[in-house]
């Protein structure tokens, strides 16, 4: 079968900032394949991560000897570029064979799955505002920073009393912050601490026994950094933008489950296209923080829908030109 395999980038303008300890972003800026083979076309589009050394040139770089070969066998390493790539064979092999991807890792995608909603870091007034808004969802994201994280975790507890939280300072504290806010943390309906400090020093939670569940994020990509992850952490987070893949990342889950961690599904802030393969993950995780579309000023027509936090899959027809296969990646 000769298959032709096309990228290029978009940028997909947010309806607000979208700030985090390490910055702030304006923009999803994404890469989208496509592979073609057989009159049928699959699509697929990945997050490049600066965090990881990443640009969209240099994803687009990853993908260039396979663009001119089309040898989509080619060893790339996990990352943007691989998920991309994997994601539109995913769909490209739903529309060649009949068989839903639904059907073929046996995780279905839930019609009505809670996703946690996103409060971005901003002074506490503004994140009180923010969640607000979203009050009425049962599960907030708080992005913090080491600049005065109390504050901002009672200012969004005061203004949505109701909700859990995952609080996520993206590798923004030291041990020592984590410690003095466990009185806080402990006081608060907090389901998830996401990944509190650098990947490089999270030696530190060895053996500590928090109040709270610590996941992962930054410090596990592929299946192979579970192990090392146990003592540390009790839950991880599964990233097809990290795993390189939704192929990798269904492997990742079933080792997780058999390592005993609680798994969270997140996103990068992407569209509709690179997010809903991920509702397949979140159906079967015990978190799910998929709302990376609802952050874009125009998503794709007929895209994933967040209400009240929760999240609703794409409409039929939402992955085919003119009817083709309609609903093959979500039914």
């Amino acid at each position: 079968m000769s298959i032709a395999v096309t990228a290029r980038p978009v940028s997909h303008l947010l309806k607000a900032p979208f700030r985090i300890s390490r910055g702030v972003k304006t923009a999803a800026e994404v890469v989208e394949v496509l592979v073609s083979a057989d009159g049928h076309v699959g699509r697929g589009e990945s997050v490049p991560y600066g965090r990881y050394g990443e640009a969209v040139d240099s994803v687009l770089a990853q993908l260039a000897p396979v663009l001119v070969t089309g040898d989509v066998e080619a060893a790339l390493p996990p990352g943007a570029a691989r998920n991309a790539l994997d994601l539109a064979l995913w769909d490209l092999r739903a529309r060649r064979t009949g068989v839903s991807v639904s059907e073929a890792t046996g995780l279905p995608v839930p019609a009505d799955l809670i996703t946690a909603v996103t409060v971005s870091l901003d002074a506490p007034e503004a994140m009180g505002a923010a969640a607000r808004a979203v009050a009425d969802a049962p599960l907030i994201k708080i992005k913090l920073s080491s600049d005065d994280p109390a504050a901002r975790l009672r200012a969004v507890a005061a203004a949505a009393p109701d909700a859990r939280f995952i609080v996520d300072p993206n590798e923004g504290w030291t041990f020592a912050i984590l410690k003095d806010l466990k009185p806080l943390l402990a006081d608060l309906p907090i389901a998830l601490v996401e990944q509190p400090l650098p990947a490089d020093a999270d030696h530190e939670l060895e053996g500590w026994d928090p109040p709270f569940t610590v996941c992962a994020d930054e410090s596990v990509h592929v299946g192979g950094d579970l192990a090392a992850l146990r003592g540390r952490y009790q839950a991880v987070n599964l990233k097809l933008d990290k795993t390189g893949g939704l192929t990798e990342a269904v492997a990742m889950l079933k080792a997780a489950r058999a390592l005993g961690f609680q798994v969270m599904t997140g996103c990068m802030v992407a569209s509709s296209l690179g997010v809903a393969p991920a509702l397949h993950l979140g159906g079967a995780s015990d978190f799910a923080d998929l709302d990376g579309p609802w952050w874009l000023k125009t998503d794709h027509p007929g895209g994933l829908r967040v209400e009240r936090g929760r999240i609703t899959p794409p409409k039929a027809g939402f992955w085919g030109d003119g009817g083709e296969a309609e609903g093959l990646w979500l039914c």
